[in-house]
């Protein structure tokens, strides 16, 4: 994919960028894989705000992707390459032999017509789905599982990769794109090659209203709230914090605070932490 820059006719174009869609060939998504999905807004069961900045945007169709990949030895033709609103990763519509129809995440550099397959002999080819197990080391993947059967959890964005770092036993060390270095069962599937459309962190929304279609309201920082409002506001102009550090509007630590269970089940399976996120520095983002 490349990356479309607009003139600076308006303010809204002046940092405006987006994808030229040039790897899309279809326009209209498969019908039999889409439905209909309800978008909380940001509300609980009850109708309660416990998500701030959420609401609003596009109507969106979901399409139904396929994350198990169970479908084993069957080939599927890849017949398009869609646009999907509910993710930043182009999907592929795969047309199997036996007339089955089914959508996939989109790996860089399958291209319409192509052939993929899922199952433990699978060739070592992109778009390919094969246990943990049988992938060679070194090799680069995506849509992997962390149960096997339930489907890929983790490695799916646009631009994601986890490569296969070592064996032992019964499970398979994966670097994933955090850092973190983690064992994952090797009977869990996961699919050849890296998540297309990489180029997306790339672009730039250039105007607010674009945010909105998206679904995201507005955030204020705290620091110009008043004092009943947020732990940061109140002040004469620019009063700092007034606190050790940043905390929530609910008065929790903010920026940096580890909030994982410290007892959680997968701790065992954690060879290394994930990278560290860098302080924000002054104009960094409040909560």
């Amino acid at each position: 994919m490349g990356i479309r820059i607009y003139r600076p006719y308006t303010p809204g174009t002046r940092e405006r960028s987006i994808s030229d869609f040039s790897e899309i060939t279809r326009s209209e998504p498969e019908k039999s894989l889409t439905k209909s999905r309800h978008r909380a807004k940001g509300r609980n069961n009850r109708g309660v705000i416990t998500c701030r900045h959420r609401g609003g945007g596009h109507k969106r169709l979901y399409r139904v992707i396929d994350f198990r990949r169970d479908k084993l030895n069957v080939p599927a033709k890849v017949a398009a390459i869609e646009y999907d609103p509910n993710r930043n990763a182009r999907i592929a519509l795969l047309y199997y032999q036996d007339g089955e129809k089914r959508y996939i995440i989109h790996p860089a550099g399958l291209e319409v017509g192509s052939t993929v397959i899922s199952g433990p002999d699978s060739p070592i080819e992109v778009g390919n789905a094969l246990p943990l197990g049988s992938i060679p080391l070194g090799t680069v993947v995506h849509n992997v599982e962390l149960t096997a059967g339930r489907g890929a959890q983790i490695v799916r964005a646009a631009g994601a990769s986890a490569q296969v770092a070592a064996k032992e036993g019964n499970y398979v060390t994966l670097k994933l794109p955090s850092g973190e270095v983690r064992m994952i069962r090797r009977e869990c599937y996961a699919t050849i090659g890296q998540v297309g459309n990489a180029d997306v962190r790339n672009t730039s929304l250039g105007k607010a209203g674009r945010k909105r279609h998206l679904g995201r309201r507005p955030e204020v920082r705290g620091s110009v709230m008043n004092p009943v409002d947020h732990p940061h506001g109140g002040g004469e102009g620019r009063a700092p914090i007034g606190r050790p550090g940043p905390v929530t509007p609910w008065g929790k630590p903010a920026l940096g605070y580890k909030t994982r269970k410290k007892k959680k089940q997968s701790d065992s399976l954690i060879v290394r932490r994930r990278r560290k996120s860098g302080k924000r520095g002054r104009g960094g983002r409040e909560s």
